[in-house]
């Protein structure tokens, strides 16, 4: 072996020598002849260069990753009878190049992860490996968020993101895995009440309604109202309450039950709806009011509750149907600010009713008085009288400048009395003295009648 390069980078070409052999015989003839090989026959071959020489080349691209190192035999055999041989071994280790990218096991992982984790706790462990060595198998992880315009985000901002794995070679490669997060939930928030909605069911002359319910996690600090009638049968629904569950799943099925009063009341809740109904005919002897502390539950473990209290008025027949026709979902308040209860909301309410219709009639009384008197009241057929004297005009012939102003009221058919006709009688001069004046001068009267 007169020259031997090793080792052998793994991305090396087909036909690179690996090394130079020179082979020689001592003997003559066909006892000097000599031909080589070289086994194993793959990846290697043996060239002859000239007499004697050879070179071993590389006749298959090498995979460090499936075969490290191989161990060649250049073995010599001369043309003598019997034939003589000579044996040489050689070992060629491959070197790396990173041509592996790491790799995980699997492409898409499913972690499943309680809520309310500590910061730093292990949600997941994910592995790639790199089959190169050294620098181009050391690999480091990071989540990256791929597409145009990714970047570095940190991992608590997902729920699906991607993991990757670079090695420390050159060019560095990489390999991604999709890591899908699913939170379990645990049962960490209480049922929430929600304010009534208006008014109760349309049937059965009841009102089912509340004021208002002060959502909270544990309990309600309001009441909530509802009116039935007596007699009301078995099954009428007089209120609903309603409530919410920021869990999901088992721990937000909410269940309904009565508290207080314990044993058999005249009233129930529906299980899992809410509604609260009549459990049999209502009596005088159930009293005017029932209240009733319900407690809504999820399914949680442990389970957690809150408390709404519905108090019932129980009243005539005709007061139910006004309180379901108002619909009002809160009452009055007194002057005094404090919040009055369905009866006294209900008197008020009877009493402002009263009051109304009373003005109105009276006002429609007193328009049809001042309109019949207006209509049939007798009229005087002529009306006159000297009115005082009055200036109409001034004239440079000059004796006449007053007149004496008579007014009339006329009377039309169907119609109103029209005083607007002014007749003014000339003003001729005063007549002589003695009794023919009176005959010089008109009446006043005459000349209206012309």
């Amino acid at each position: 072996v007169t020259s031997l390069s090793v080792p052998v980078s793994e991305d090396a070409s087909v036909g690179t020598v690996v090394a130079l052999l020179s082979v020689s015989d001592r003997d003559s003839g066909a006892n000097g002849r000599v031909r080589c090989w070289v086994w194993p026959a793959s990846p290697f071959g043996l060239e002859a260069t000239f007499a004697g020489s050879y070179s071993l080349v590389l006749r298959e691209a090498l995979d460090r990753e499936r075969v490290s190192e191989y161990e060649v035999e250049v073995v010599a055999e001369d043309g003598g009878a019997p034939a003589l041989r000579g044996r040489r071994g050689l070992r060629v280790p491959v070197s790396d190049v990173n041509d592996n990218a790491p790799a995980f096991a699997q492409a898409v992982y499913t972690v499943l992860a309680r809520e309310n984790n500590a910061a730093g706790a292990e949600l997941a462990r994910l592995w790639a490996r790199d089959p190169d060595e050294a620098g181009n198998g050391r690999v480091s992880y990071s989540v990256w968020e791929g597409g145009l315009g990714g970047g570095w985000r940190p991992a608590s901002s997902y729920v699906s993101f991607e993991v990757r794995a670079v090695d420390a070679g050159e060019p560095p490669l990489c390999g991604n895995a999709t890591v899908q997060l699913f939170v379990l939930d645990e049962n960490d928030n209480a049922p929430a009440l929600l304010p009534a909605a208006g008014s109760g069911p349309e049937a059965g002359g009841v009102a089912g309604s509340a004021s208002a319910a002060a959502a909270g996690s544990v309990s309600v600090s309001g009441t909530l109202w509802a009116w039935a009638a007596w007699g009301a049968p078995a099954g009428q629904v007089v209120a609903k309450i309603r409530a919410v569950d920021a869990d999901s799943g088992y721990n937000a099925w909410l269940r309904y039950e009565v508290w207080e009063p314990r044993g058999k009341g005249p009233f129930r809740v529906g299980l899992y709806s809410g509604e609260v109904s009549t459990a049999r005919a209502l009596e005088e002897a159930d009293g005017p009011r029932q209240r009733l502390v319900i407690v809504v539950r999820d399914h949680g473990e442990p389970a957690r509750s809150a408390t709404a209290t519905l108090s019932v008025s129980l009243v005539e027949a005709a007061e139910a149907a006004l309180a379901a026709a108002a619909g009002s979902s809160s009452y009055p308040r007194s002057a005094a600010g404090v919040e009055m209860g369905p009866g006294a909301a209900s008197a008020a309410t009877n009493v402002w009713l009263v009051v109304a219709i009373c003005a109105v009639s009276s006002l429609f009384l007193l328009a049809v008085v001042l309109y019949g008197a207006s209509r049939w009241a007798p009229r005087a057929a002529v009306l006159s009288g000297p009115g005082p004297t009055t200036l109409v005009c001034a004239s440079e012939v000059g004796s006449w400048s007053y007149s004496q102003r008579h007014s009339r009221s006329l009377c039309v058919a169907d119609g109103a009395g029209k005083s607007d006709l002014m007749v003014f009688s000339p003003n001729f001069p005063p007549p002589p003295p003695g009794p023919a004046a009176k005959d010089t001068q008109p009446e006043p009267s005459a000349l209206l009648d012309t």
